[in-house]
């Protein structure tokens, strides 16, 4: 009868022993499955910022064609276009409805004004750059005479710090930089795509 109830003894401290062995490998997945979901969210946010800078690289190249392709094709006043750096066309501050429409350039320019301000798609109500969704954080666009040539720049606000453009693309310098020591420092956030239209002389 002792050898019996000795027997039953070690078969529920065994018994106990395993539950407590389940418990932990229980929590131990629970704890894996915390940080592979925890790296899933991360991955999702890394992804979706790509995406959004993918979208405004590509907004940033269809703005700088269509204002190079009104360049070229309205030559013989290209030198009516340029705006230089310290001006630049869009920039969020901007009023483009107070800008002229009387000749082809100035309807022109205005034009490209309202696309760099994402006037082609709103939401909600206030100013421009409250509703304006249908471009880049911050853009504006600088044009630029360059030894008979025009340089075409497209600038905008980046998401994450990269290395800055080149200095000879002068186009919003500075304008796109943090508080100090912040990561977007030094023209680190500053994105920028150009082209030169050359103009022949016929």
């Amino acid at each position: 009868m002792q050898h019996l109830q000795r027997r039953v003894g070690q078969m529920v401290r065994g018994m106990k022993r395993l539950r407590g062995t389940t418990m932990i490998e229980v929590l131990v997945t629970i704890i894996i499955i915390a940080f592979g979901l925890l790296g899933m969210a991360g991955l999702q946010v890394r992804m979706q910022a790509s995406e959004f800078e993918a979208y405004q690289r590509s907004q940033a190249l269809l703005l700088l064609e269509d204002m190079a392709s009104r360049i070229a094709v309205n030559r013989n006043n290209a030198a009516s276009y340029v705006t230089g750096n310290t001006a630049p066309i869009g920039r969020p501050e901007q009023d483009c409805s107070t800008l002229s429409s009387t000749s082809t350039v100035q309807r022109d320019l205005k034009e490209w004004c309202n696309a760099l301000q994402g006037a082609s798609e709103t939401a909600g109500t206030g100013t421009a750059a409250e509703k304006n969704r249908g471009a880049m954080v911050g853009g504006r666009g600088c044009i630029e005479s360059v030894g008979g040539d025009y340089m075409v720049t497209v600038a905008w606000q980046g998401l994450t710090p990269i290395t800055a453009p080149p200095s000879s693309v002068a186009c919003g310098i500075n304008n796109y930089d943090g508080p100090s020591g912040a990561a977007c420092s030094s023209d680190k956030c500053r994105r920028t795509v150009t082209t030169v239209v050359r103009i022949a002389t016929l």
